[in-house]
């Protein structure tokens, strides 16, 4: 919990952000075929609100949902991120995340680049014989860059410091939300269309 001085000092930022950049990637295996895996991807209504708990969810349109991932800090400054994501069309078996505008009352406080890709590859050859004819394996990667305007408090501690902090946060912030995430799109996959889960 921060003190009033603390909270006052966050909410006159410095003019120009420190940015932070990380590349990730990770695969989730669903026992089906492509075109089943397909159709519940489509489907990002019902499972996307679903799976993203404890994350709060609020729909902004067709494709798109408001993401608050949760209050995340290190060197005594805190932050809750609220996102907007859209999640695009498939495109030849691709799928594309990206981040949209929403209203937020801490805009001022930092920005973020949102760039997902999912993308399907059918596998018989790796299928368990007694569970499924053919798995597919969702393959994703994630380009995420944040822009945060931290307060002057923060710049008591060596650039080198607050970089290898920020990038340690992120870093840790998607592992537990992927992770998460992840389980449960693959738990909620297979209960939808009662297939065993996979080993």
């Amino acid at each position: 919990m921060q003190n009033l001085e603390t909270e006052t000092k966050i909410k006159q930022p410095t003019s120009s952000p420190l940015e932070f950049r990380n590349q990730f990637e990770g695969k989730m295996t669903m026992l089906s075929d492509a075109e089943t895996v397909q159709e519940y991807l489509d489907a990002h209504q019902g499972w996307f609100v679903r799976c993203a708990s404890p994350m709060t969810v609020e729909p902004i349109g067709e494709n798109s949902y408001a993401l608050t991932i949760g209050r995340f800090g290190a060197l005594g400054f805190e932050l809750e991120p609220k996102i907007g994501v859209e999640l695009l069309p498939e495109n030849n078996g691709i799928y594309r995340m990206e981040t949209v505008p929403i209203a937020r009352n801490d805009d001022h406080l930092y920005e973020v680049d949102y760039q997902a890709e999912l993308q399907l590859a059918e596998n018989p050859e790796k299928a368990e014989p007694k569970n499924c004819d053919t798995i597919t394996e969702v393959e994703w990667t994630l380009d995420l860059g944040v822009a945060i305007y931290f307060p002057q408090f923060i710049y008591r501690f060596p650039k080198p410091v607050i970089r290898r902090t920020g990038n340690r946060v992120l870093a840790q912030i998607v592992r537990q939300v992927s992770r998460r995430l992840t389980y449960k799109v693959q738990q909620d996959f297979h209960r939808t269309y009662n297939l065993p889960f996979p080993s």
